[in-house]
């Protein structure tokens, strides 16, 4: 494998080496072990010998060890050197981590939830976290650091050649910890310029998952192929499929619109032979928008076209990118703050300056919670949520125009 960092190879170094000297003396243990059992057996000794000691074997057993943990040391320590000396020309990259979402912030005061750099650079991040201990984690670059609250840490990477690599948190911080992924997109120089001024992002590798993703399907459905506990998505669509029915008879089905959106909401129904029927219905708690986007993606009708979103994809967009949905759910399941699902002009029970009091959950409610969210708390959650008074008054309403889709 062609290094994509300068750290990978150091790292690599180390974790083989460090391997391969545990596997030898794996070996060596077990082969002495089990030569001693036969050498010493009791048939061949009845009568024990008392073995005074061994200058020779005790001074090996000492030298060596001392010898292998300073290599460890010394491949180790060029590790850590490697991670910890940044080039002085690095691209520095902010990094703000909260439950469940990555901030990237760039020189230019420029935000993304997805890490975009040029190819070829030496790339410095810069991280802190806003609320409890998280873990930035690339395995491709072999960089992994924790984030603290009031605590800037930093790490370094060198960006290689254009491709993707993922992002991951490898920190338990709470229920939604699994979901705490985002992108490195390692970009041409001219692809970096044109993001960097028009915000124009580039085409991603294959569909948009993140609405299977926050439903849980891919946990149980592969995009690639590859069996799992339910059908595969790969070319599932129009594709001739054998169904059981409820009173077990069997008949093929093609895997059409109107089929998917069956198998979604009533997925017992009709099960694929082979599998057992063991899918939750969404009947109820998946919203129709929710719905139309798991049958874009699984139809291949993704919008692709590179133009201004209206306001409700905006808002949407701006829910996922600040990191919103991390924290509240779209489809009634209860995270660390109260559901999207169904919110505007729902009667909210809140309590401030330590007394309860019902408020309707009108567009201004929704700004003040989102401008001041410790001034009303809702009852049964914690007082966590940071202030997003920075987002703009379009901003704002696009957020409003998406949370009223989600009835």
């Amino acid at each position: 494998m062609n290094p994509v960092a300068d750290t990978v190879s150091k790292v690599d170094t180390a974790f083989i080496f460090i391997f391969s000297v545990s596997f030898i003396i794996l070996f060596i243990i077990t082969f002495l072990m089990v030569f001693f059992v036969f050498k010493y057996h009791k048939s061949r000794h009845p009568e024990p010998a008392d073995i005074e000691g061994n200058v020779l074997a005790e001074t090996l057993w000492t030298v060596i060890p001392i010898f292998i943990v300073a290599a460890m040391f010394y491949y180790g320590w060029e590790g850590y050197k490697a991670l910890r000396e940044a080039p002085e020309n690095s691209m520095n990259v902010k990094v703000e981590a909260k439950m469940w979402s990555w901030k990237f912030i760039y020189p230019d005061g420029k935000t993304s939830r997805d890490l975009y750099v040029p190819a070829h650079t030496p790339v410095k991040l810069e991280m802190t976290s806003l609320d409890v201990i998280h873990s930035f984690y690339v395995p491709a670059f072999r960089i992994k650091m924790d984030t603290v609250p009031g605590m800037e840490t930093y790490t370094w990477f060198r960006s290689g050649e254009p491709d993707e690599y993922d992002i991951q948190c490898a920190e338990y911080c709470g229920v939604r910890h699994a979901f705490m992924l985002s992108k490195v997109y390692v970009l041409p120089e001219d692809e970096y310029q044109e993001w960097k001024e028009e915000g124009k992002e580039p085409e991603k590798k294959g569909p948009d998952i993140s609405v299977l993703m926050d439903y849980g399907c891919v946990d149980c459905h592969s995009m690639d192929g590859s069996e799992l506990v339910g059908p595969t998505f790969e070319d599932i669509y129009n594709r001739e499929t054998v169904v059981v029915l409820e009173d077990g008879t069997e008949k093929t089905v093609k895997a059409d619109e109107e089929y998917l959106k069956r198998a979604i909401l009533q997925p017992n129904a009709e099960v694929v032979k082979g599998y057992d029927p063991m899918m939750p219905s969404y009947e109820g708690s998946l919203n129709e928008g929710d719905l139309e986007r798991m049958i874009d993606v699984l139809t291949g009708k993704q919008e692709e076209e590179k133009q201004e979103p209206n306001l409700v994809e905006l808002g949407r967009q701006i829910a996922e990118n600040e990191g919103c949905t991390g924290c509240h759910s779209t489809n009634g399941e209860i995270y660390a703050g109260p559901t999207f699902k169904g919110l505007m002009d729902r009667e909210v029970l809140v309590e401030k300056d330590g007394k309860d009091m019902t408020l309707t959950a009108d567009a201004r409610y929704i700004i003040s919670s989102i401008n001041n969210p410790g001034e009303h708390i809702v009852k049964g959650y914690d007082n966590i949520m940071p202030a997003y008074d920075y987002l703009e008054e379009k901003q704002m309403k696009a957020l409003i125009e998406y949370l009223s889709t989600l009835k």
